[in-house]
């Protein structure tokens, strides 16, 4: 089994207690794990995989809260680095349907320094990068640079998620787009949300959508669809894998556990690259994914509800 490496932030979720309530109006706050790469990397480790985190934390106690978070799930910090400011903090606010509303507070997470000594672990690993910050600037934008041209030096399994989050780049789309452009043309898997890939293709409709992306370079998608499930999208193939039906209570963390279930499955094939060419075999693996998704929305909070090995395989 290969170690997955997800790099970028680890925060603080405060979640609004009630439901229904935008940010304005809500009052009382409970305090979360959060931050989609390491979301992942805890999927990962309670499916029983092993993955490594790579991001930086305040040198303060929300900091410690979440390195303690990530020991107890497993998940190997030794490369998290603790940066001189506030840990960064999200203030969640959700609806009736579980969707969310978001306010970033940055402050650690793009304090991130490129460490070298990562290089040598990646050659014929798996290393996913979905930092919804990453490409703010600052350091962690800068490590996340390196760490691409890192991987396709050492032949490593890329994965990309850019995970848009439009509080953040209002006004700046564009730039947004551009800057996704050079991951999705190096990488090998890329997961996308329906409103990223319109965004990012310029195109509303889904199959062509996915076939702008093709072109730029990732040939394979999944893009993600909530409750209807995920489309698959290769140059060559496109399928949509439907997902079970549950009550969804908070979809936070659901597509980070999406893509770490895949990836956990994908680390267990020996060669990771091997999935590019066995669309069967993925659609499997994508069918997993989604109930992990799934489960994942029916409890508060990404990191608590993330399922384990035998809520998702039955074993």
């Amino acid at each position: 089994m290969k170690t997955v490496y997800c790099i970028g932030e680890l925060l603080i979720d405060f979640v609004a207690i009630e439901q229904g309530n935008d940010l304005s109006k809500a009052e009382e706050f409970t305090k979360k794990a959060g931050g989609a790469p390491a979301n992942v990397a805890c999927t990962i480790a309670k499916l029983g995989g092993k993955s490594q985190f790579i991001g930086a934390v305040g040198n303060d106690p929300f900091g410690t809260f979440l390195l303690n978070v990530l020991k107890e799930n497993r998940v190997d910090t030794s490369l998290v680095q603790r940066a001189k400011t506030f840990t960064t903090m999200a203030f969640v606010s959700l609806a009736e349907d579980g969707e969310r509303d978001f306010v970033f507070s940055r402050g650690a997470d793009k304090k991130l320094k490129y460490d070298p000594t990562l290089k040598k672990q990646l050659q014929n690993g798996i290393i996913h990068l979905g930092a919804a910050t990453a490409l703010l600037g600052g350091g962690l934008e800068e490590a996340y640079d390196r760490y691409l041209f890192d991987a396709l030096t050492q032949n490593a399994f890329i994965s990309f998620d850019p995970n848009f989050r439009k509080d953040l780049w209002k006004g700046e789309e564009s730039t947004f787009v551009k800057k996704c452009l050079r991951f999705i043309e190096k990488s090998h898997l890329c997961k996308f949300s329906k409103e990223e890939a319109q965004l990012i293709s310029g195109e509303t409709d889904l199959e062509r959508a996915c076939n702008n992306i093709h072109e730029i370079g990732s040939p394979l998608i999944t893009l993600t669809l909530g409750s209807e499930g995920t489309l698959v999208s290769t140059p060559k193939k496109k399928t949509i894998v439907p997902s079970i039906k549950v009550r969804a209570i908070d979809t936070t963390g659901a597509g980070d556990a999406f893509i770490g279930c895949l990836l956990y499955q994908i680390a267990n094939i020996g060669d990771p690259h091997l999935i590019l060419s066995d669309y069967g075999q993925l659609i499997e693996m994508v069918a997993m994914a989604n109930k992990a998704g799934a489960i994942t929305t029916t409890g508060y909070g990404a990191i608590p509800s993330l399922p384990d090995h035998g809520a998702v395989f039955g074993q």
